[in-house]
């Protein structure tokens, strides 16, 4: 098997409504573990050292496999541990199938924020990017296949 890069993207207590969301754009298989599956709780009289109640529905980890080979992973930062919003990552999409990247774009646009509207480039694909209601950095590039166009990512 050869060794795979994913976006792993980090949230704080929305991470399972994200990933559904992103379910709801991909379609495909989402499977969610939650910290309550696996850690046990902290005893009510402070006796016991464990996770705090208010973690156990919290997402330990959740991974997205779409039908089109797409891996989306997550996780929501538990309590004590630094999560710093946004960050110097995005997020591509890129391939020949405008219909399918469009339809992307237009639900990761809902209730987001495009950037750079999606059209025809300088190189001469079409692209354009956009911030999602959770604020993940998205980029999407449908290839013209003219030379020069943008490389598949």
């Amino acid at each position: 098997m050869p060794t795979l890069l994913n976006p792993y993207l980090s949230f704080t207590g929305e991470a399972r409504e994200a990933l559904t969301f992103y379910q709801s754009v991909f379609g495909g298989d989402l499977t969610i573990s939650t910290f309550g599956e696996f850690q046990p709780p902290a005893d009510a009289g402070g006796n016991a050292p464990g996770m705090p109640a208010s973690e156990a529905d919290k997402v330990m980890h959740g991974m997205l496999v779409t039908p089109n080979g797409l891996v989306l992973m997550g996780s929501d930062t538990p309590e004590g541990m630094p999560h710093t919003e946004g960050s110097s990552v995005s997020l591509s999409l890129s391939g020949e199938d405008e219909s399918q990247l469009r339809g992307y774009w237009d639900r990761l646009a809902e209730g987001g924020r495009v950037t750079v509207p999606m059209e025809r480039a300088p190189w001469g694909d079409v692209f354009g990017m956009l911030t999602d209601r959770y604020g993940m950095a998205w980029l999407i590039n449908v290839n013209s296949g003219q030379q020069g166009g943008a490389a598949q990512g």
